[in-house]
């Protein structure tokens, strides 16, 4: 920290000399692209050092990187080369390289150190990053490398992971500023400079009352402009949204989203005061659920590169399988069908065009759905009006697709034809809207993620739909004969 006072003209230059370089000022230097991503052949030049033995050229290339440089680094570089070169890079393997790492790179480096270096890591990361470190070893990895901790760091992340994954406890930071309500403003900055912890970041300091709960906070700003006389209960804003322990991350992030948050106080069951989330950590939690989201409407699990084989198969086989259940059900559509196909084979021809068609509607309302309920836009007070909408959007996209479709129909094969498929195709379009809406709100109302099989129910809906309808009003207009 910078103490207040004067400073020469020669100091001033010579700071701003040295503020010239800094390390963050990588972007198109011999190491990184104009994208700031390590460049192909720096990384082969490590990977050629690992190949030869030479840990000392490894050292010289790596010691320049910046700790999120690092774990690039050792994402990029092959499974087998990872241990080598964290054993090249030792002392440079600092909890800030840990706490860059992928999930799953991290999880098999840590499988890999002993108890004792593990821990060691952990001492220097905040509680939150400690615990993310930990919560997916082995259990009996993470008792070894809990009794390496000292005392009040093993109690912090022991009672971290004692809450469920994915829940503001395990996210919080659980350094707080807090100070009690008897105090003036004056009481508060002598606090601070004689007692404060000001080696971590905070944004407001937290008031509480004898029992330890939040009554209000005091942003820098209004403590800093207030006059010392001045009682924290006549400055402090007592409206405050609290977190409760327990919740989902993903509410967490909403509720910063909506109330303009930058942080927060954490409360347990009873409204105690035991911790604080921060925007810093909403940030990380948007990106994650966001991605989260678009690859569960896939279906492809994690979706993770360094995801390990059997896992990655796992997660993806299954809707594969599920999906090959739900297309048995359009072939058998088709087969019910196959007596009219074989008299003219334009419905052969035109058939998937119609349930392609339909299938991308309803994978348009689908997405806007799922993401709506994500962030509570798509509630049981509004169903019935976001139906409705959807609906006659629906109908507007299948009667523009129609016309284009019933056109070119018309003038390939007969004005009968065109008639039929413009049909079929706003029956199909309208269907996709609803079930765009209604498979995810389905899924919603029996506690299940929405984005994680509507594509498989919703796909299966608009190919069968497609085919049924298209086919069924072929045979019903007589154009088989």
């Amino acid at each position: 920290m910078v103490e207040p006072g004067i400073h020469d003209d020669e100091t001033l230059v010579a700071d701003a000399a040295e503020d010239e370089v800094r390390p963050d000022d990588r972007i198109d230097d011999e190491r990184h692209d104009e994208e700031n991503r390590l460049k192909p052949e720096y990384v082969r030049g490590v990977r050629d050092a690992l190949e030869d033995g030479d840990k000392t050229a490894v050292y010289d290339l790596v010691e320049p990187l910046h700790p999120a440089d690092i774990a690039d680094l050792l994402e990029l570089v092959d499974s087998e080369e990872r241990e080598q070169l964290a054993s090249a890079i030792t002392d440079l393997m600092t909890s800030e390289v840990v706490a860059e790492l992928n999930d799953h790179v991290r999880e098999v480096m840590m499988e890999a150190l002993e108890p004792e270096a593990v821990a060691t890591i952990a001492e220097q990361l905040e509680t939150d990053d400690a615990v993310q470190l930990l919560e997916d070893l082995d259990e009996d990895d993470q008792k070894a490398i809990i009794a390496e901790l000292e005392p009040e760091t093993q109690a912090a992340v022991e009672s971290a992971l004692a809450y469920p994954e994915e829940t503001a406890g395990r996210l919080m930071s659980r350094h707080v500023m807090a100070v009690p309500e008897h105090l003036t403003v004056g009481d508060l900055i002598d606090f601070l400079r004689e007692n404060g912890d000001l080696e971590h970041d905070f944004h407001e300091v937290f008031v509480i009352d004898a029992a330890h709960h939040p009554v209000g906070t005091c942003a820098l700003n209004w403590i800093l402009t207030t006059p010392r006389s001045v009682k924290l209960t006549d400055v402090m804003k007592r409206d405050q949204t609290l977190i409760p322990v327990t919740m989902d991350q993903e509410e967490v992030a909403l509720m910063f989203q909506k109330y303009a948050l930058i942080s927060a106080a954490v409360v347990d069951d009873s409204g105690r005061l035991v911790g604080q989330m921060t925007v810093d950590d909403i940030v990380h939690i948007i990106s994650e659920e966001a991605g989260e989201d678009a690859l569960l409407l896939s279906g492809a699990g994690d979706g993770d590169i360094n995801e390990p084989i059997k896992e990655a198969y796992s997660s993806r086989v299954r809707w594969l399988i599920a999906n090959l259940g739900t297309a048995v059900v359009a072939s058998a559509i088709i087969a019910f069908f196959g007596a009219a196909i074989e008299k003219l084979v334009a419905l052969a021809v035109l058939m998937p065009i119609v349930a392609s068609i339909g299938g991308n509607a309803g994978t348009q309302t689908m997405a806007v759905a799922v993401r709506a309920i994500a962030t509570n836009q798509l509630t049981r007070s509004n169903t019935r009006r976001i139906l409705w909408k959807e609906l006659r959007v629906a109908l507007l996209n299948g009667g523009t697709v129609a016309v284009l479709i019933g056109i070119a129909a018309a003038l390939l094969f007969s004005p009968m034809m065109g008639v039929v498929i413009a049909a079929a195709m706003i029956i199909n379009i309208a269907v996709a809207g609803l079930a765009g809406v209604l498979v995810p709100l389905v899924f919603e109302r029996l506690n299940q993620d929405p984005a994680v099989a509507s594509s498989v129910f919703v796909t299966m809906i608009t190919d069968s739909m497609g085919f049924f309808a298209f086919l069924g009003l072929a045979v019903a207009s007589g154009l088989t004969g």
